[in-house]
C-alpha cells in the first residue's frame, strides 16, 4: 500500500503546484471514514481507494482526480456525507466523487436494472466531467486486480463480464490501451480460465522453441531502417492472451492457424517519417494482401493515430508492423490522459473535454430515447462493443460506425432528423437499398423526404444502439397514439350503449379508481385492453351496474349477423403497432371485418367470416365493431391466393403477367405441394382492396395454365 507521503511525492513530482495540504487531508480523510473495514482480501478497505489514487499518478492526472480516487467510495461505504465532503474539500470534488458513487438507495427490479441504472449515473456525469470515468476506471481496474478474493465464483463471473463488456470497451474509447488490456486479461482470467491456460502454455512453448526470435526481428528490422539513415525505436511484443482468444473466435481458427502473435511498433521523430519507414517496410519484405491500415490519416474516434501493416518478415515470420511518432504513441498509450490539462481556474460553464467526444454524444442521445434502463444498457453495448468501419460523407467527413453498419446507421449518426426522414441512400453515387452493409472507404449520400418517418421494419437491420434507440421511440409515441384513438373510441361506443354522453371530464373524476394519472393515459390504457370500456363506464356511473342484466353467452353467428352501427373507423396501419390486420384471414377494404382486443397488444383485425373467431366465441366483450375509414388516399394491402397450376413451361410467367397486368405486385411467393402434373402455391399480392383481390382471381381464373386459384384462408 502507498503510504501518506509516497503519493504526495508521486502528485508533486509532475504537478509542482498541487495542493499538499489537501491532499494529506484526504488520504487522512478516507482512512478515518473506512476505519476498520476490511476487503475480501483481509486487507484493511482503505487500502483500495489508495491503491486507486496509485494507478492515477502514473498518468499524470491533476490534484482533483487524485483526491476524489481517495474519497471515491466514503459516501457509499461510510457515514460521510455530501455536505461534509463539500466543506472540506469544495464542490468540485462533491460533483466528481458523487458521479463516481453507485446508486445504493434506488429500488430496482433485477440485478440487469441495477446495473443499466448505475451506467445511466456514470455517463451523465462523465459527460460533464471526463476525469469521473478516469477514476471509474482505476477503481475497477484495481478491483479486478483482486477479484480472486471474493469466494462467490458466480459473483467473479458476474464482474468480470461486466468489465469485459462495459469498463474495457470505455477504456477503449477514451484510448486508455494499457488498461483496456489489463481489464480484458483479468476478466478473461474469471470467465474462461481454461482457454486463457492453454493459450500462455502455447506461448511459453513458441518462446522456448524459437528463444530470442523477437530480438532477432528487432535487430534486422532497425538495420533495413537505420540502412536509410532514420533513427528510430523499435520493440516487440507478444499481444495478449485474451487478444488471441478474440481473434481465435472470430475467425474461427486454432492456435496454430495463427501467424501474426507477435506485433512490433517503430517510433520515429515526425509523420512524414511514419510513410518513410513503410516504404522501406514494403519494399524489403512482401505484404499481406488485406491488411494495411492507415490511421494516421483517418484517426479512430479516441484519437488513436498510427500505421499498421502485416509483412512476411525476417526468418519468413508473418508480423505485424505498427509505425508512429513518439507523440502519438503516447496518446494512444494513455488516450485522454495524456493530453489531459485541466486548469483550477476555469469557469464551471465552460466546455470541458468530456462533451467534446462524438461517441459520448451518442451515448447520451441513447440516454434520451431509451425507455427501460435494460434498453439502455443493451443499445450501450451496441455502441461500444463493436469493430468499426469508416465511411464518408458528401463533404468528405469521416464517419465511425460498427461492423455491418448500414446506410440508416449512417444517416442517424449524421443527425436524428436525417435518419427519420432517410428514404434511400446512394454508395458511391450508386442507389442501393437501406439495409447494404457499408464498407471502409464508402462514400454515403443519403436521400431524404419531409413525408418520411422512422420504419419499425429498420429495426431489424440496424445494428447501432442510437438507430435502434430512436427507431423504438418512435415505435412506442405511434403506439401511444393509436392506443390512445382507440381508446376514446371505444369509451365513446361503450358510453353511448349505457345512454350516456362521453366527456374528459367525467373520466377525469375516476383517475384515482385506476391509478392512473391522466385522461390519456386511461383512454391508452382502454385501447391497449388493459381497461374495457364497461368497466370505465360503471366507474363513473356505478348506478349503471345495477340496471345491468345477466348477460348470457351469444352465439357467434348472431354476433357476426349485427349490424354495426358506430364502427370505429380502421384505416392502413403500420406494421407492429396498435391495431394490426390478423395472418389468418388477411383483411381487406371491402371485407366485413371485426375486431379482437387482446391485453397488452390492442386490436386484431379478422374478417367476419374468419375460423379463429370461433375460439373468442365466450368472450363477447373483446369483440369490437370496427370498420374501414375510405377517406384520404388509396392504401395497399396483403391479399392471399392459393392456386392449383398446372406444371407447364411457362407457367409461372403467365400467373406473373395477368397479375401485373391487372395492377398487383406479388410480395411473396411459396410452393406448398408439388406433383407430377401439378404445382400448388401461396401467393401474396399487393391491392387497394377486396375487389382488387376479386379481378385479379377472375383474370386468373381465365388463365389456361389455372387450375383452381382462391382466396387464401390461413
Amino acid at each position: 500500500m502507498i503510504r501518506q507521503y509516497e503519493l504526495v511525492e508521486r502528485v508533486k513530482a509532475y504537478d509542482p503546484d498541487a495542493c499538499e495540504t489537501t491532499l494529506n487531508r484526504a488520504y487522512v480523510y478516507a482512512t478515518q471514514k473506512h476505519g476498520s473495514q476490511k476487503r475480501a482480501s483481509g486487507d484493511p478497505y482503505f487500502s483500495h481507494p489508495i491503491e486507486v489514487a496509485g494507478i492515477l499518478t502514473n498518468y499524470k492526472l491533476d490534484c482533483d482526480t487524485i483526491i476524489t480516487a481517495l474519497l471515491h467510495d466514503t459516501i457509499e461505504d461510510t457515514d460521510a456525507t455530501p455536505e461534509e465532503i463539500t466543506k472540506l474539500f469544495g464542490s468540485n470534488i462533491m460533483k466528481l466523487v458523487d458521479g463516481v458513487t453507485k446508486l445504493t438507495q434506488i429500488e430496482l427490479k433485477s440485478a440487469d436494472s441495477k446495473q443499466a441504472e448505475n451506467f445511466r449515473k456514470l455517463l451523465l456525469a462523465m459527460s460533464e466531467d471526463i476525469r469521473v470515468l478516469l477514476v471509474k476506471l482505476a477503481d475497477r481496474l484495481h478491483n479486478m486486480r483482486t477479484l480472486h478474493y471474493i469466494s462467490k465464483p458466480e459473483k467473479r463471473v458476474r464482474i468480470a463480464a461486466e468489465t469485459l463488456e462495459i469498463y474495457a470497451p470505455l477504456a477503449e474509447r477514451i484510448g486508455m490501451h494499457d488498461i483496456k488490456e489489463e481489464l480484458e486479461d483479468l476478466a478473461f482470467q474469471h470467465i474462461n480460465p481454461e482457454a486463457r491456460e492453454s493459450i500462455l502454455a502455447r506461448l511459453e512453448f513458441l518462446r522456448e522453441k524459437d528463444d530470442n526470435v523477437v530480438n532477432r526481428i528487432v535487430n534486422e528490422l532497425k538495420d533495413v531502417i537505420s540502412r536509410q539513415g532514420l533513427k528510430v525505436d523499435i520493440y516487440g511484443r507478444e499481444k495478449r492472451p485474451y487478444s488471441i482468444w478474440q481473434k481465435m473466435q472470430r475467425k474461427n481458427i486454432t492456435f496454430g492457424e495463427l501467424s501474426d502473435i507477435m506485433a512490433f511498433r517503430v517510433l520515429v521523430e515526425d509523420m512524414p517519417q511514419c510513410y518513410e519507414v513503410l516504404g522501406y517496410m514494403h519494399a524489403n519484405y512482401k505484404v499481406v494482401p488485406g491488411r494495411f491500415k492507415d490511421y494516421i490519416s483517418t484517426p479512430k474516434p479516441n484519437g488513436y493515430r498510427s500505421i499498421h501493416t502485416t509483412v512476411l518478415g525476417p526468418e519468413n515470420h508473418r508480423i505485424e508492423v505498427q509505425i508512429r511518432t513518439r507523440h502519438m504513441h503516447e496518446v494512444n498509450e494513455n488516450g485522454v490522459a495524456a493530453h489531459w490539462a485541466y486548469k483550477q481556474d476555469k469557469p464551471s460553464g465552460e466546455q470541458k473535454e468530456g462533451v467534446q467526444y462524438r461517441w459520448l454524444r451518442d451515448l447520451l442521445d441513447i440516454l434520451e430515447h431509451a425507455s427501460e434502463p435494460e434498453e439502455f444498457l443493451e443499445h450501450t453495448k451496441l455502441a461500444m462493443f463493436q469493430d468499426q468501419v469508416f465511411c464518408f460523407s458528401p463533404k468528405g467527413d469521416v464517419i465511425a460506425l460498427p461492423a455491418r453498419a448500414t446506410p440508416v446507421d449512417f444517416a442517424y449518426m449524421i443527425h436524428t432528423h436525417i435518419g427519420d426522414t432517410c428514404v434511400g441512400a446512394k454508395v458511391n453515387g450508386a442507389m442501393v437499398p437501406l439495409r447494404t452493409v457499408l464498407n471502409n472507404g464508402d462514400q454515403i449520400e443519403i436521400v431524404t423526404s419531409k413525408a418520411q418517418t422512422p420504419n419499425p421494419t429498420w429495426e431489424r437491420f440496424v445494428v447501432t444502439g442510437k438507430a435502434r434507440a430512436r427507431i423504438r421511440r418512435f415505435i412506442r409515441q405511434q403506439q401511444e397514439d393509436q392506443y390512445k384513438d382507440l381508446g376514446k373510441a371505444i369509451l365513446q361506443k361503450a358510453f353511448r350503449q349505457e345512454g350516456y354522453d362521453y366527456s374528459d371530464k367525467a373520466i377525469d373524476g375516476v383517475l384515482k379508481i385506476f391509478k392512473l394519472p391522466s385522461v390519456d393515459a386511461v383512454l391508452t390504457s382502454v385501447g391497449a385492453g388493459h381497461h374495457t370500456g364497461r368497466e370505465v363506464v360503471h366507474a363513473v356511473f356505478p348506478g349503471s351496474k345495477d340496471k345491468e342484466t345477466a348477460r348470457k353467452v351469444v352465439p357467434i353467428d348472431k354476433i357476426r349477423e349485427r349490424k354495426h352501427d358506430h364502427a370505429i373507423p380502421i384505416k392502413g396501419l403500420i406494421p407492429g403497432m396498435a391495431v394490426h390486420y390478423a395472418g389468418c384471414c388477411h383483411p381487406l377494404p371491402g371485407d366485413r371485418i371485426v375486431g379482437i382486443v387482446t391485453t397488452g397488444k390492442g386490436v386484431t383485425i379478422h374478417t367476419i367470416d374468419c375460423d379463429t373467431l370461433e375460439t373468442f366465441a365466450e368472450q363477447p366483450e373483446r369483440w369490437l365493431d370496427v370498420g374501414w375509414d375510405n377517406d384520404g388516399e388509396p392504401e395497399h394491402f396483403i391479399g392471399r391466393l392459393s392456386l392449383t397450376v398446372g406444371h407447364e413451361q411457362g407457367a409461372l410467367s403467365s400467373i406473373t403477367s395477368v397479375i401485373a397486368k391487372n395492377h398487383g405486385n406479388i410480395t411473396n411467393l411459396r410452393f406448398t405441394n408439388r406433383t407430377t402434373d401439378f404445382f400448388e402455391m401461396l401467393i401474396d399480392v399487393d391491392v387497394v382492396d377486396v375487389k382488387h383481390l376479386t379481378n385479379i382471381i377472375a383474370a386468373l381464373r381465365a388463365t389456361p395454365v389455372v387450375n383452381t386459384v382462391e382466396r387464401a384462408r390461413g
